[in-house]
């Protein structure tokens, strides 16, 4: 996956990554193994990895720790980790499926990381984990909350027009970042910066969000 040598890793020829990426409906096709057992396997390891950082970086308390570990490791969150290698280009899905949905995708990201573990080791995906994710915790992201949604409801009964504008752009390509505007009828409410510019276009409508109301 060339995606993932950015973050400089490299399992281009790894038969265990092929597995990752392997959906059962292909797998049954072809009789291969699909990616289930190693989803199982790196679902593991992610919540060892991310709870590990939580418990070093926090004083929080169990209560706290378990909801904070289940906001960066929910499936809304494995599919925004997924969408920023590509993942579901890579996906090899049956002749009946036209592509992977928001749940496989999630589930093969697990899977991959799965691979990575075995093949690489703990440390590599601790490495991987810090440079993909740990932006998105740092940043407070909250994967359970459509912040663009939310803002696009309270301003359709006003009938107004909201638009979103990249202002900013920067950063080496695996640590980019962009800032983003969002605009109500021409006035600017909000400003975000992140890894990707629909995190970025989150962090915008949450702050638009607080002022509107």
């Amino acid at each position: 996956m060339k995606s993932l040598e950015k973050y400089g890793i490299f399992m281009s020829d790894s038969k265990l990554l092929k597995v990752a990426l392997t959906h059962t409906s292909y797998a049954n096709e072809h009789h291969l193994e699909s990616y289930e057992r190693l989803e199982f396997l790196g679902d593991a390891v992610l919540e060892l990895v991310s709870s590990d950082y939580i418990y070093r970086k926090n004083n929080y308390n169990e209560g706290e720790m378990s909801r904070k570990r289940s906001l960066y490791v929910c499936e809304n969150a494995l599919y925004e980790y997924a969408k920023d290698i590509n993942l579901k280009d890579y996906i090899k899905v049956g002749n009946g499926i036209k592509e992977a949905n928001k749940t496989v995708i999630a589930d093969v990201f697990e899977a991959v990381i799965g691979a990575m573990y075995l093949e690489l080791g703990l440390d590599t995906v601790r490495k991987f984990f810090n440079d993909l994710i740990v932006p998105y915790i740092e940043s407070d992201v909250d994967f359970l909350m459509d912040y663009k949604s939310t803002l696009q409801e309270l301003v359709q009964t006003e009938k107004k027009s909201v638009e979103y504008i990249v202002i900013r752009e920067g950063g080496p390509a695996h640590k980019k970042f962009f800032t983003v505007t969002v605009e109500i009828d021409g006035i600017v409410y909000g400003t975000g910066t992140g890894r990707s510019k629909k995190e970025a276009e989150q962090h915008a409508a949450r702050e638009a969000i607080k002022k509107h109301a």
